[in-house]
């Protein structure tokens, strides 16, 4: 089960609540890109990217490799995986409530039937 409460998850949904970081995700999706790369699409400095990639980095979504003067960045999709089984939590729990909700519907629509003289 997952720990609903923990701050590693906090991390992963505070750095997918960002549009450019999600971006960023996307590009490592294909494959592993340096920083300057990754910065291209972006209209921002390079030390703004850079920025976005720590928040990633440090909600363990990617993994950087400093090869010389180069940083690698690749996917990490386990930290994924932990966001992914808080949100099936709740959504069985609000698939649980809506069941509920719709048979007590039900239950009070057969009660209201008007009753035939």
């Amino acid at each position: 089960m997952v720990n609903i409460q923990s701050a590693e998850l906090d991390n992963v949904f505070y750095a997918l609540s960002d549009p450019t970081r999600r971006q960023i995700l996307s590009l490592l999706n294909e494959g592993a890109h340096t920083i300057t790369s990754l910065a291209q699409p972006f209209k921002m400095s390079l030390a703004a990217v850079s920025k976005h990639i720590k928040v990633l980095e440090d909600a363990k979504l990617l993994n950087r490799k400093k090869l010389g003067r180069v940083h690698e960045c690749t996917l990490n999709p386990a930290a994924l995986r932990t966001a992914e089984e808080a949100l099936h939590y709740y959504t069985k729990f609000w698939n649980d409530q809506l069941d509920q909700f719709a048979d007590a519907l039900e239950s009070k629509s057969t009660d209201l039937k008007p009753r035939r003289k």
